[in-house]
């Protein structure tokens, strides 16, 4: 199977999961109030953190002017080079976070 193919497989297991999940949740628990897990939390901080730190790579790189090509390919997958690097700053952080405090 080459990249692109499995790229797409994974993507759409996990957005039926996730589906799932949501009508699993409306159905059983109706107006009761959801508890976040570790999981999402820790979602949410990953997302939050890239999209940070996106938006102020995006201020950096517009007020030096540089120019950077339009896609980087990954797996045979297109990705914004800005987008791209915002995420592996987000994935990395906690190990520096983690490597400094020791």
């Amino acid at each position: 199977m080459t990249g692109v193919g499995l790229a797409v497989v994974v993507f759409t297991l996990i957005a039926a999961s996730i589906y799932l999940r949501m009508r699993h949740y409306r159905s059983t628990l109706g107006d009761m109030e959801i508890k976040e897990s570790p999981l999402s939390v820790a979602v949410q901080d990953m997302v939050g953190t890239a999209g940070g730190v996106y938006l102020s790579l995006v201020l950096l790189v517009s007020f030096l002017k540089i120019d950077l090509p339009g896609r980087v390919y990954l797996l045979g997958i297109g990705v914004d080079p800005t987008a791209l690097l915002a995420l592996a700053l987000a994935v990395v952080q906690p190990l520096l976070y983690r490597f400094r405090k020791k």
